[in-house]
């Protein structure tokens, strides 16, 4: 027995050496330690292209790991979690990446070393995952605007907070609304939008929350419809996204639905949790309930919530302030 209440037997960490930000070295050790004394297997894993991590999963589950350990950003983490939907094993999630949507999500913590603890204390919870046309997500898809603003963030070599806001901004003076023709709950509404959003969790990461209230325990995904705005609404959606209060703005419209169809006039962009990709002119998306299980804290404190903000702080100051300085300064 390795974590409180779930029997664990074998555990393979699986770690993107070359996502995200902070040095992933000491990882490997910190997660031996704790195996060793907790009396089980590990095995620790590289990934070494895109979709490796997908292949590596799948290696695991047929060698009946019980936990797998994602170590690295989005990416890399919903390609192990999709992997692994409806599977007996359970994730552990250790973010190392920039945005850490679906970690933020379940208050998973940022520093590694608290994530392991929590993994010790072996709290699991079943979360819900999302299809649309066939593909898989945990925390957000979209079309429209923020589709184009994963797409420009996507090519940033440099992410956080502030990036996205800088990306929202540069692509506002260019982007269009689109037309747009929803199904939900038997209803059908046709508006022109600066965004379709579904969130089967309340963030798209980086603190940034498109749909507050969402569950992603419910069954259901909050569909927020952004309508065409003028430059005077940015800066408030702006704080309204970061301070959980964007439904409250008059250019929001809501709806919670386990599924619904998104039509539009020509195939297009659509970001899957980040990813931005092209698809279909109509999109139909769905929840998966109970889909996958994962370790995350049992009681989320206020003490650890404020840890998260700082240590957010504390990696902006490593990353962007030498920058800024060389820039502007030396």
């Amino acid at each position: 027995m390795l974590f409180m209440g779930v029997d664990i037997i074998k555990v393979q960490a699986i770690i993107n050496p070359v996502s995200g930000v902070g040095s992933k070295r000491k990882i490997p050790k910190m997660l031996e330690d704790v195996c060793r004394a907790k009396g089980c297997f590990l095995s620790v894993v590289f990934t070494e292209y895109a979709g490796h991590a997908i292949e590596l999963t799948k290696k695991a589950l047929e060698e009946d790991y019980s936990c797998i350990i994602a170590v690295g950003g989005d990416g890399t983490v919903n390609e192990i979690a999709r992997t692994m939907i409806y599977s007996d094993a359970v994730l552990g999630i250790i973010p190392k990446g920039s945005g850490n949507g679906l970690a933020r999500e379940l208050h998973i913590p940022m520093d590694v070393k608290r994530a392991i603890d929590m993994f010790i204390k072996g709290h699991v919870r079943v979360i819900d995952a999302c299809d649309a046309n066939g593909r898989i997500f945990f925390c957000t898809c979209g079309v429209g605007f923020d589709a184009k603003v994963s797409q420009s963030f996507a090519k940033e070599k440099h992410r956080g907070s502030l990036t996205y806001i800088k990306n929202t901004i540069e692509e506002y003076l260019n982007y269009k609304p689109e037309p747009y023709e929803l199904l939900i709950n038997n209803q059908t509404i046709k508006e022109k939008a600066f965004l379709v959003a579904c969130g089967n969790a309340s963030q798209y990461g980086n603190n940034a929350f498109i749909a507050p209230h969402a569950n992603i325990q419910d069954g259901e995904m909050d569909i927020t419809l952004l309508s065409p705005f003028t430059p005077l609404d940015i800066a408030p959606l702006a704080i309204q996204l970061f301070t959980k209060q964007i439904d409250r703005n008059s250019k929001i419209k809501v709806f919670k639905a386990k599924n619904v169809s998104i039509i539009r006039q020509h195939p297009g962009l659509m970001h899957l949790d980040g990813e931005p990709i092209m698809v279909e002119s109509r999109i139909d998306i769905s929840v998966m309930p109970k889909a996958l299980k994962v370790f995350s804290p049992e009681v989320v404190s206020l003490t650890d919530e404020v840890k998260n903000v700082f240590e957010d702080f504390a990696r902006f100051f490593e990353n962007k302030l030498p920058t800024f300085l060389n820039r502007n300064l030396l």
